[in-house]
């Protein structure tokens, strides 16, 4: 069985699996270039409302797979960063969703999603300082910003790896599910998003991304002005039904 990337959509959320189960779903080059194109195509289908990313079976991703990597420090750790900054800039909701191990590259990705769930038991950490390896300032600025500078000085100094519990209080993870139950939230859970405004969704992600200039502020109020959105989510209320949001992000 060939290491992969494997995708499908369906109800309006695409799930992206990790697939290398001999080496509890580490990124083998090749995974890593294919996942950005990956995100583009998904990102361009309307169907698309959100994205789950996961790992075959009962392990997330173990990071890069060491041994298929070139010794040369470039290439080695060149790869990751594009994945990771494709599936941060995904204009749609992504989550994370976490079973056993969560290291290296695989909490890089993680670290990229919007939200992260783990089942009880799984466990994450961020290992360049085992291989002598700069974490990326990109990827160092995110973790900290998930985390705070004392966890993630912790994480990135040691090389150690915590507990999905410990993830959880320190904000890495945001919700941590019993054993059996973490497809069962995760489907709840999108189906919600899949249910929410569209212009909504992607206005915050644009937002709590960084600084917002004039233009782009004053893009989402017209978006909101010119949607109906706003008036179709109150009607919906007072009238107690499902709302029927009906704006879609432009492509291109």
């Amino acid at each position: 069985m060939e290491p992969s990337l494997e995708h499908e959509v369906a109800d309006g959320i695409a799930t992206v699996v990790i697939r290398n189960p001999t080496k509890r779903n580490a990124m083998t080059p090749g995974m890593w270039r294919a996942l950005p194109p990956l995100l583009t195509r998904l990102a361009a289908d309307p169907a698309v409302r959100a994205l789950v990313l996961t790992g075959e079976g009962d392990t997330f991703c173990a990071g890069a797979d060491i041994g298929s990597l070139s010794a040369t420090y470039e290439k080695s750790t060149g790869l990751a960063l594009p994945a990771e900054e494709a599936l941060a800039a995904f204009p749609k909701p992504t989550l994370a969703a976490v079973r056993g191990y969560c290291v290296g590259g695989g909490c890089q990705l993680a670290a990229a999603c919007d939200l992260r769930f783990a089942e009880e038991g799984a466990r994450f950490g961020i290992t360049p300082a085992k291989l002598g390896i700069v974490y990326a300032p990109s990827s160092t600025r995110r973790l900290v910003e998930l985390v705070g500078p004392a966890t993630a000085k912790f994480l990135l100094f040691s090389g150690e790896l915590i507990g999905a519990e410990r993830a959880l209080r320190t904000g890495l993870v945001d919700e941590v599910l019993p054993a059996g139950g973490l497809d069962k939230r995760v489907a709840e859970f999108t189906r919600s998003l899949v249910s929410r405004s569209q212009l909504t969704q992607a206005a915050v992600k644009e937002f709590a991304a960084g600084p917002v200039e004039p233009d782009r502020a004053a893009y989402w109020r017209e978006q909101t002005r010119h949607s109906e959105e706003a008036g179709e989510g109150i009607a919906a209320f007072l009238e107690r039904r499902t709302p029927r949001f009906r704006w879609t992000p432009p492509v291109g």
